[in-house]
């Protein structure tokens, strides 16, 4: 099975909240973008909650208005062997560099985590120091709860 790396972190020395994925699904990893799957709630989810249109830009548009609001995206893991986008099926994983945080933005005060399978590295960052919250996952895989259910919980981000 190949392994699949994922993508550098967009974070700047004054982000404020880093948002933490777990790895970019296969459309992600074709378009070379996170979030890149359509159906995907990620920038609809991140957009009402900065008040910013966030889904109709371009992605490098996009990264510089997450960045311009001291917003930071990276995943948990690196690196790792995979069939299919689901996180159950990811084998075999590294995980980022994640005790490089404060040299990376050390005004850094808010992890969030996109998700239950990022979400475990939770204590961790918390115990590290890091105010922390579980999102509940932007994934079209995770449609237990309906888009309006799930912003209640991100419009929590701003730190």
């Amino acid at each position: 099975m190949e392994r699949l790396r994922g993508f550098a972190p967009v974070i700047a020395p004054d982000s404020r909240v880093l948002i933490l994925g777990s790895f970019p699904s296969e459309a992600s990893l074709a378009a070379g973008q996170y979030y890149a799957h359509p159906r995907n709630q990620f920038w609809r989810l991140l957009g009402a909650v900065l008040n910013e249109p966030l889904a109709q830009l371009e992605y490098a548009a996009r990264l510089e208005r997450m960045r311009a609001h001291r917003i930071g995206l990276w995943d948990v893991v690196a690196a790792c062997e995979r069939q299919g986008s689901l996180d159950a099926a990811i084998r075999n994983a590294a995980l980022n560099g994640l005790d490089t945080l404060r040299q990376r933005a050390p005004g850094l005060g808010k992890i969030c985590f996109n998700g239950a399978a990022a979400g475990r590295l939770e204590p961790m960052l918390r115990a590290a120091g890091y105010q922390t919250l579980i999102l509940p996952s932007s994934s079209p895989a995770h449609a237990a709860r309906s888009f309006e259910q799930k912003l209640e919980r991100w419009r929590e981000i701003p730190i």
